[in-house]
């Protein structure tokens, strides 16, 4: 994620991106995560996509394979040391029982405690309510941060930022740099990505990604079009004073350390290579 602030973060992040919040009662008992401090010193932070367990593989034409994530997996992610934060990506199946499983996993490791953000399916397919329902379960859940993709509209960002309210969270922005969650808020839309910095100046929520991935798609797969939305979020970001994060690889993330992002998420076998890289440039 870009930026030094001691709060909200505007971020953008390949794909989708992510909402944090925790209920009351779940925030005071977590505490302080790797991530918070990070970010309130203005040094980037770096993560993973959580991996997906299941061995099956995905066949072209066929849904994908159902995730399978357990205990042990996220208890070697919680053994490794290159890891500020955990994404786990539920936007395309939701399952409660997966979250647990990881930040149970996560919190059976010693040392700093990795911070476990969750993305959730969008408010369009699912609806207000449902979507209400899921930011405090997962909270409950023991994870410190939900990220919502396909904001769609400034409404839309203040309904969502209302579900963390409702939950009680005690959410971390540049008004309440002590909070413990992480509210994320993700635009992948051309008519979000245009109202962006409006969307940036709401009060109550921690994160706002660029999904640059579905940008990128919904723009007919023009990439130099999608990493100018990527950017304008990025200088919304600056102008509000807020973080940024954004996907990166080991051939990009010294650019994007530069440019100021102070989120990296890493996925798959090169994660470890883009970290190192990150963490060099970083001076970390």
């Amino acid at each position: 994620m870009n930026r030094s602030p001691r709060g909200r973060v505007v971020a953008c992040v390949s794909g989708a991106v992510l909402a944090i919040a925790v209920t009351g009662a779940a925030a005071q008992a977590q505490g302080r995560h790797a991530v918070l401090d990070l970010w309130n010193s203005g040094k980037p932070a770096f993560g993973v996509f959580v991996p997906n367990e299941n061995p099956q593989r995905f066949e072209r034409g066929q849904p994908p394979p159902k995730g399978i994530y357990t205990k042990d997996g996220g208890a070697k992610l919680a053994a490794n040391p290159m890891l500020d934060f955990v994404f786990l990506n539920l936007e395309g199946s939701y399952d409660i029982e997966a979250v647990k499983a990881i930040a149970a996993g996560l919190r059976s490791g010693s040392g700093p405690r990795k911070s476990l953000l969750v993305r959730i399916p969008t408010i369009e397919r699912d609806g207000v309510e449902l979507t209400r329902a899921r930011v405090k379960e997962v909270l409950a859940a023991g994870a410190d941060g939900v990220t919502l993709p396909h904001i769609r509209s400034v409404d839309e960002a203040k309904t969502a930022i209302g579900f963390f309210q409702e939950a009680k969270a005690n959410v971390w922005s540049p008004a309440n740099p002590n909070g413990t969650i992480i509210a994320m808020l993700m635009v992948e839309d051309p008519g979000a990505v245009a109202v962006a910095g409006q969307i940036a100046d709401l009060k109550g929520f921690s994160v706002l990604a660029c999904g640059i991935g579905s940008l990128t798609q919904a723009l007919g797969g023009d990439r130099a079009a999608g990493e100018a939305g990527t950017q304008k979020v990025l200088a919304e970001s600056k102008r509000a004073k807020l973080p940024n994060m954004l996907t990166a690889s080991p051939q990009d993330v010294q650019q994007r350390v530069k440019e100021g992002f102070l989120g990296l998420l890493g996925q798959g076998p090169a994660a470890d290579a883009m970290i190192t890289a990150g963490r060099q440039a970083a001076g970390r």
